[in-house]
């Protein structure tokens, strides 16, 4: 992006940048998630959130919002880990 701006003299830092997806492109990338076990952990109906995750249907805000809670402290909770090493 820098390169596009530069005879703008405008330049873009990383912290300007915001990353959007699509619920469905989210699962489809990080198929390491197990939407049903998220469903489960996030209280939410695991079919329901199937279908989101197939793109059959679309989240309200309040969903999508209860579905990056629920990823983020997953990854919260991964990121915390340390492994014992004998």
């Amino acid at each position: 992006m820098n390169f596009y701006f530069e005879e703008e003299e405008i330049e873009i830092t990383a912290d300007q940048l915001m990353l959007q997806i699509e619920l469905h492109q989210f699962f489809q990338y990080y198929r390491v998630l197990n939407a049903n076990f998220l469903a489960q952990r996030i209280g939410m109906n695991a079919t329901l959130l199937s279908q989101y995750v197939r793109g059959v249907k679309q989240p309200s805000q309040k969903q999508t919002q209860k579905i990056l809670q629920g990823i983020q402290l997953i990854g919260k909770e991964l990121s915390d880990f340390d492994f014992i090493q004998k």
